[in-house]
């Protein structure tokens, strides 16, 4: 799943919303890191549709412009639900690895393996 995929669809998690309302959603949502051009938003809304994981759920014309708004279908909010499961398990391991890492000793307390002064790889002293 794409980065703008999943930002939509946690936008779209707790209600409906129209395509500047989700706009303005994933900005928030990702702390201005991911900002969708409508031109990506509507690629992305048409991609999540015919996967089936948001619909169309009304349209409202408003100071005389159409606002469609869409929200999440059941297989939505499962996918939705598996990615978020999937980030935090990788951030976990992430964490974890982290950790150990700052526990392990730096290079510059490794003390160097003593020479080998029996035979080498092809059978004569190193």
């Amino acid at each position: 799943m794409t980065q703008a995929a999943f930002f939509v669809l946690t936008a779209l998690a707790d209600q409906p919303r129209h395509g500047y309302g989700i706009l303005r959603e994933v900005e928030e949502l990702s702390s201005g890191e991911v900002q969708l051009r409508v031109g990506t938003l509507y690629g992305v809304l048409d991609r999540l549709t015919a996967d089936g994981l948001i619909v169309l759920d009304r349209e409202e014309v408003q100071q005389g412009r159409l606002r469609r708004y869409y929200r999440l279908t059941d297989e939505g909010v499962q996918a939705l639900t598996a990615e978020a499961e999937r980030m935090a398990a990788g951030a976990s391991a992430a964490r974890k690895r982290i950790t150990k890492g700052r526990r392990a000793p730096a290079p510059a307390d490794v003390k160097p393996a003593k020479p080998a002064t029996g035979p080498g790889l092809a059978g004569g002293l190193a």
